[in-house]
């Protein structure tokens, strides 16, 4: 069994705006993009175009719709990937050491070279954040891009995951959690970031930032351009209500 690091020098993680997130995918279709085209391996599909696609994907959103105690129905986006919890329980459990947690940066990787599929970390994951992959039949899970964010090659604001790069509301954000006053730190400390079901005890470096209320509903009033013109019609439309009436 792989062993957990006693600490990790920073803790790199996603915070999440529920509030901003519109579920346009546009994070979803970045993240499939960049794993499958550039240096990870392909993340494959199955039966693409057929009655009953399948396929691996690192990010997906789910969407809820929620009732306040007070005010009107909300839809809430929900995106959910690997949240590169601190104590991993997808880690402890692989059997070949192919799951482990990085020192220098707390990002959970697998090793696919190690992996031999049997899906023990998906069943010890409570968030439902691994897949195998059923072409190359090992276990996949999100990477926050490792092989962007130090990337020299790329100008310095494309060095963060691609979902944050492509989101069109700016409502994914990436930085150093364990750094209080990193810009991510702050945002959870002013929103109340919280973390995805703390009852289980994995610790999850990403965070959420939760929804605003909303106001009530209120209709607006009818502009004056379309107020009627007079509350009995006269002229040609006074003698196309009669005829109307008459059929």
């Amino acid at each position: 069994m792989t062993q957990l690091p006693d600490r990790t020098d920073r803790k790199l993680g996603l915070v999440i705006d529920l509030d901003t997130c519109v579920g346009c995918h546009a994070c979803v279709i970045s993240c499939k993009g960049w794993n499958t085209e550039n240096e990870s391996a392909p993340l494959s599909d199955q039966d693409a175009y057929g009655t009953a696609p399948s396929g691996t994907f690192l990010n997906r959103v789910h969407s809820y719709e929620i009732q306040p105690d007070t005010g009107p129905a909300q839809l809430v986006h929900f995106p959910k990937s690997c949240l590169h919890c601190e104590d991993a329980p997808c880690v402890t459990v692989c059997p070949t050491g192919a799951s482990y947690k990085r020192v220098e940066d707390g990002i959970v990787l697998v090793n696919e070279d190690h992996c031999i599929g049997c899906g023990l970390c998906a069943w010890s994951c409570p968030y439902g954040a691994r897949e195998l992959d059923l072409a190359a039949g090992v276990m996949k899970k999100c990477t926050l891009c490792v092989d962007r964010i130090y990337n020299t090659h790329l100008d310095e604001e494309d060095r963060v995951p691609a979902c944050v790069r492509t989101c069109p509301a700016g409502a994914r954000h990436f930085g150093d959690l364990g750094d209080p006053d990193s810009d991510v730190s702050r945002l959870v400390a002013e929103r109340g970031g919280a973390e995805l079901m703390p009852e289980q005890g994995t610790r999850p470096v990403n965070r959420y930032l939760p929804p605003r209320p909303r106001d009530q509903w209120q209709a607006d009033p009818a502009p004056a351009a379309l107020a009627p013109v007079a509350d009995t019609p006269t002229g040609f439309p006074g003698w196309l209500d009669k005829a109307l009436e008459k059929l």
